[in-house]
């Protein structure tokens, strides 16, 4: 590896000068995912397969409706996510206008309250006899304990993590490219297609992602808007509470693990897919 002289005239190697201490970084950086991430993650993986029993789980229908429920409801969400998302972000950093920081606020608001009081206040909010509920339900429109009512919590809690991941991409756009493309008579269409998303969607796939993954294992938020009626509103997560509160604990470990090799995987995916696009998003934008 080459080295690089740096602003005091030293020539070191780039891995070695991009923080000092790298050993000791990259010794506490290895030790804690190692005691707060891989170290859970091979215990649960140990108590799961060290006894057959628990196996028997995935034999029930309720637990795979369950699984459906919360993979399918998390991956709806975050696709909604990723696309009022992107708006969000662009109203955010390219208008001014009164009450803009109050706006950016409010984003982080899932972030800031607990699960279980976001669950409550939508609940109230969606119900037969709620605000937004009392002009649904002569619609025909129920939200609240049904399926469309889990969406509803899922696309609430995952919005912020697009909206953040989107904010510094656009902020790093620079608006010549736009003007360029329009001197050239591309449509708005276009233009946001062939030059604005080329830059925008690793960060639009990032947080994406990151919706999916806080989805799937959502619990507080859902739970009160769901109903929890087996095979019809009831989520993975509440299904693993259910077995602990019956002292099913290899059932209910292995449907975490389950819903964590789905988490892991998208991440996993996800990740490779950016390290290997990443060519050709520098050729689209040179």
């Amino acid at each position: 590896m080459t080295g690089r002289i740096d602003q005091y005239g030293f020539r070191g190697l780039f891995r070695d000068d991009v923080l000092p201490g790298f050993w000791l970084t990259f010794g506490i950086t290895i030790a804690y995912l190692g005691v707060m991430v891989l170290l859970p993650f091979a215990a649960l993986v140990a108590f799961v397969t060290g006894s057959a029993d628990g196996w028997q789980v995935l034999q029930e229908s309720r637990v795979w409706a369950a699984v459906r429920l919360s993979v399918g409801g998390a991956l709806v969400a975050a696709l909604i996510d990723a696309v009022l998302g992107v708006l969000t972000a662009w109203v955010l950093v390219r208008y001014r206008f009164p009450g803009r920081q109050l706006l950016d606020a409010l984003v982080d608001l899932p972030f800031a309250l607990p699960t279980a009081v976001s669950g409550i206040a939508l609940t109230t909010l969606f119900a037969p006899k709620g605000w937004l509920g009392a002009w649904l339900q002569p619609l025909g429109i129920q939200v609240a304990y049904t399926q469309l009512g889990i969406l509803v919590a899922l696309v609430f809690i995952g919005l912020p993590f697009v909206v953040r991941a989107v904010q510094p991409a656009i902020e790093d756009l620079d608006p010549e490219w736009e003007e360029a493309a329009a001197s050239l008579g591309a449509s708005r269409w276009a233009t946001f297609w062939r030059v604005i998303f080329p830059s925008l969607w690793p960060s639009v796939l990032t947080g994406f992602a990151m919706a999916f993954a806080r989805g799937v294992g959502e619990y507080g938020s859902v739970i009160f808007i769901a109903g929890n009626l087996p095979h019809r509103t009831e989520i993975a997560p509440l299904l693993i509470v259910i077995k602990l509160e019956q002292y099913d604990y290899h059932g209910a470990a292995v449907i975490a693990t389950i819903m964590l090799l789905v988490s892991l995987g998208v991440l996993l995916a996800v990740g490779a897919f950016q390290n290997w696009s990443q060519p050709w998003q520098k050729a689209a934008t040179h």
